[in-house]
């Protein structure tokens, strides 16, 4: 255990998080603190409360940091990427089945070499903190180094990392191909070595239907079976001509689910990206069975895919949580995604209020992942996790903030206005692990205001 993450500290701020889903328990499902203290300990969060209740409690032993007027909320849930697409990022567009051939199967190749890896990972990571990105769900590429690189990597900055090795064995180049027996071999192996490690979590990984046989999604859910606890990500109805080659590829199916389902890959702890073109009961099925969805708004937009449906899928009981998607998404940030998923909901012509967008990024992802218990909030026990939001970020957000009624206003222009710029300090497990360069210079900004004593 870290030093830093030993010391008791409170951070005085103003304090955001989510209690509950606001679409069913209404605003009283957001908790706001205007003069909030979070009391940290061993990095986790001991309590939360306002600074006039809990500050004449504090112990010598505590360290008060003082954010003044900064907002404090909890560390974003990212639930679906691709840490091998970093350098494919903003790649001209193409639809998804063109952009695999085109952009994805080269760029994963290069993960063959695990120096490659490894730089990435860091790269990958540093990237998700600097954007306040503090828990992640990722694909890392059908090379068993790669996995070892990404977990490696989050496993030294203390993050929540769920990951797993792709597994495809048919329909992709030769080189970056699998067999069922090897790929269930090699994720074996995987498991047993990263699985349950620190905050480290597997993920079984079939990239998406149409480049796993029979055989290997029969491997996939074997491997659900013999280690249980582990997760399963693929990709779901994405893209209208993949769901008709999944019709082509599996005659026998009811539809796309219909095929992970027969395999039996739909399951608690199963999280399908996208979800846009389902059969009409599929979403009441998910929702039966326990899995999740991602939503990928910037990405669906970027190749054209689709508009999801956040509506019905929350209104069938389904969990949800919302993905980047890098790197058809073009962005890291939670931010710009919320601003994206946000569009989306109007262009469905329903509504998707700011309460409803940051419960997704923050307990509601961690919810999708089963993981509420750890992460997404600020109860008590879960890890201090946290994003320190700096509402002067762009003279355009600091002027509107200053306009904004009430919290919720503000919220809602931290999502459309808001980036990385935004992101001041991120911290995970009590320890800040990013702090913004000063503007025009290497420097960093200015540390929070610390006093021995509370005030």
């Amino acid at each position: 255990m870290r030093d830093d993450e030993a010391r008791c500290q409170a951070h005085r701020a103003t304090l955001v998080d989510f209690t509950a889903d606001p679409r069913s328990a209404g605003a009283g499902a957001r908790r706001h603190l205007a003069d909030g203290l979070l009391v940290v300990r061993e990095g986790r969060v001991e309590q939360i409360g306002t600074a006039a209740e809990l500050l004449g409690r504090l112990g010598p032993d505590t360290r008060l940091i003082d954010h003044g007027a900064a907002l404090l909320m909890p560390g974003f849930v990212d639930t679906h990427l691709h840490y091998a697409q970093t350098d494919m990022i903003a790649s001209h567009g193409e639809r998804l089945l063109e952009w695999l051939q085109r952009y994805t199967f080269p760029t994963e190749r290069a993960f063959s070499d695990p120096e490659h890896a490894r730089e990435v990972a860091g790269f990958f990571v540093d990237e998700l903190l600097r954007n306040g990105t503090t828990s992640a769900m990722a694909f890392a590429t059908v090379h068993p180094a790669s996995v070892d690189a990404i977990f490696a990597a989050a496993e030294a900055r203390s993050m929540c990392l769920i990951a797993g090795k792709v597994m495809m064995d048919r329909n992709c180049p030769d080189d970056l191909r699998d067999t069922a027996r090897s790929g269930y071999d090699d994720s074996a192996a995987l498991i047993e070595r990263w699985h349950g490690r620190g905050r480290l979590r597997y993920a079984v990984t079939p990239r998406f239907a149409p480049t796993s046989s029979d055989d290997q999604l029969r491997a996939a859910g074997q491997l659900l079976d013999d280690y249980p606890g582990v997760y399963l990500q693929s990709h779901l109805a994405e893209n209208a001509d993949e769901v008709r080659w999944v019709a082509e590829l599996f005659p026998w199916s009811r539809s796309y689910l219909d095929v992970y389902e027969r395999f039996g890959l739909l399951r608690e702890r199963a999280v399908y990206a996208h979800c846009i073109h389902l059969a009409e009961d599929d979403l009441g099925r998910m929702a039966g069975s326990g899995a999740a969805v991602s939503f990928c708004p910037t990405s669906n937009l970027f190749l054209g895919s689709g508009l999801f449906d956040l509506e019905r899928a929350t209104g069938a009981g389904t969990r949800v949580g919302v993905g980047t998607d890098v790197g058809a998404g073009t962005s890291f940030s939670i931010l710009r995604t919320l601003d994206e998923a946000y569009k989306v909901a109007q262009l469905g012509r329903a509504a998707m209020s700011p309460l409803d967008a940051f419960y997704l990024a923050t307990r509601g992802g961690a919810r999708a992942l089963r993981l509420e218990d750890e992460l997404g909030s600020f109860e008590p026990g879960c890890f201090a996790d946290f994003v320190v939001i700096d509402s002067g970020a762009t003279p355009l957000l600091a002027r509107r903030w200053a306009q904004a009624r009430d919290i919720d206003e503000k919220l809602f222009l931290l999502m459309t206005l808001g980036d990385d710029r935004a992101i001041a300090q991120t911290w995970v497990k009590g320890r800040c692990v990013h702090r913004r360069a000063a503007a025009g210079g290497d420097a960093p900004a200015a540390p929070p205001v610390a006093r021995a004593r509370p005030r």
